[in-house]
């Protein structure tokens, strides 16, 4: 039987924003209900952010362990040849995602969220159908989230099972493909391709970029370009993917390089990693009187500092309102709205949002870059310390590659404006950088922060030692 919800707050999506805001706004005592017409956790928990990561960890310990039987283990080790039961890789990543979805069930319960499993369409700004029911709030959150982009000449296959597939049924494959082709060298593609190296795969880049990592300058971008070309990846920039031909089983890859020739390239897969788009359509959205944004051709939800879209009471987070596409942001953005709803005063204004690349090695991306200071005309101090003279890196591998630590600071009061960072592990050093910056500590508050020896943190205190002299 049809039922009529009412409820004070209507969260569309169970995402890092979705779920966060949903829980926040139970735990102030909103009557809150959650429409998810998937699993719990949305694209970074199901099919993104932490299967992705598995999967990389897993390559990594693949690739150390091949190391160690090689023979060229640097600390002696040695083993037998290892192999690789891929279908338990895959298993013991599906029970991660499977052990966060019911976490994240469990925490909705005890905040008293109501969860509701479907597809919502709204007919107008406050009321929505989730099948045969319907449900009407006070307040609406949408967090619809993003998908990726698909090109018009590379349609993904039908649950995976042709060629061209998209960065969630490469985190779903059966066996290791012996020839992967990904298409787009941008973080996403970079990240995967190379767990895929490390589990013994080819892999070969098409970028129509001039470089791989659009977006991350050169200084940081190259100790991954270095490890690229020790591990025999290929990588074609000014490259355009046009098609795949398949013919007696075999595919190919049929591209244009940089000089306008057609190429082609034999391959068992075909991973598509050219960005992602916003989740706009199938829900309603053009009944609820929504404002879109001027910029990318209006396909981004525009939104206030608070998260306040042009029609009262409805709010949106998350990718679908721009970038950055983070999860990370869109959690913050979550809470936030709920505290809003709830009475208390609240405004996102960040003074930086981390950004974390997951290759081998790793960047760390905090703040402004030298190339966005000197955008703005700013006179900024910047200094780099590198990893090869950290005692800690040198021990656990972080030396290896030519990384470093880079700080920026403005000269006329030292304040710290950017930190950014390249090696391994770097990534667990993203919440010291961001917090001294949201915090507007200085360099001297910087170098004078006593640091644990022996760590990678060491390495943010010596080069603002090094601004300083």
């Amino acid at each position: 039987m049809a039922e009529h919800f009412t409820c004070d707050v209507l969260v569309v999506g169970s995402g890092p924003g979705g779920y966060v805001a949903a829980i926040r706004a139970g735990q102030l005592g909103l009557d809150t209900i959650l429409v998810e017409g998937d699993r719990l956790g949305g694209t970074c928990l199901i099919r993104g952010c932490i299967p992705s990561k598995a999967l990389i960890e897993a390559a990594e310990k693949f690739e150390q362990a091949g190391i160690n039987a090689s023979g060229n283990s640097a600390i002696g080790l040695s083993a037998d040849k290892p192999k690789l039961d891929f279908k338990k890789t895959i298993a013991w990543k599906d029970d991660i995602t499977d052990r966060l979805s019911t976490g994240v069930a469990g925490l909705l319960k005890a905040a008293n969220v109501r969860v509701v499993s479907g597809w919502a369409v709204f007919e107008n700004a406050k009321t929505c159908s989730v099948g045969d029911d319907k449900i009407t709030a006070s307040n609406v959150i949408l967090a619809t989230g993003s998908k990726s982009v698909e090109l018009k000449g590379l349609p993904y296959a039908k649950n995976g099972k042709g060629p061209i597939i998209s960065s969630t049924e490469a985190l779903d494959l059966t066996s290791v493909p012996k020839k992967l082709a990904v298409v787009g060298a941008g973080y996403i593609g970079m990240e995967l391709g190379i767990a895929y190296r490390k589990l013994g795969a080819e892999v070969t880049f098409i970028e129509a970029d001039k470089s791989i990592l659009p977006g991350f300058d050169k200084q940081l971008s190259a100790p991954v370009s270095k490890w690229l070309r020790d591990h025999n990846v290929k990588i074609h920039t000014g490259s355009f993917a046009q098609s795949v031909r398949t013919k007696a089983g075999k595919h190919t890859l049929i591209y244009t390089d940089k000089s306008g020739t057609k190429a082609e390239l034999i391959c068992d897969k075909v991973l598509v990693t050219v960005g992602r788009i916003p989740n706009t359509e199938g829900w309603g959205l053009e009944n609820m009187a929504i404002d879109m944004t001027p910029e990318n051709n209006g396909a981004f939800v525009k939104v206030d500092d608070k998260c306040r879209t042009a029609m009262r009471g409805v709010y949106a987070i998350g990718d679908l309102v721009g970038e950055p596409m983070l999860a990370h942001k869109a959690s913050a953005q979550g809470e936030m709205v709920a505290e809003i709803i709830a009475g208390k005063k609240r405004t996102f204004a960040p003074a930086a949002i981390p950004a974390v690349c997951f290759t081998d090695p790793e960047i760390v991306l905090v703040g402004m870059t030298p190339a966005e200071a000197k955008e703005k005309k700013l006179d900024i101090t910047e200094s780099k310390f590198r990893w090869a003279a950290n005692g800690r890196a040198l021990t656990n591998g972080t030396a290896d590659g030519g990384g470093f630590v880079r700080i920026l600071a403005l000269k006329n009061t030292n304040r710290i404006i950017g930190i950014q960072a390249v090696g391994r592990h770097v990534s667990e050093l993203s919440g010291e950088f961001v917090l001294a910056i949201e915090m507007n500590a200085t360099l001297e508050d910087m170098a004078g922060t006593i640091h644990a020896h022996p760590t990678l943190s060491e390495a943010t205190m010596e080069a603002a030692l090094s601004a300083l002299s």
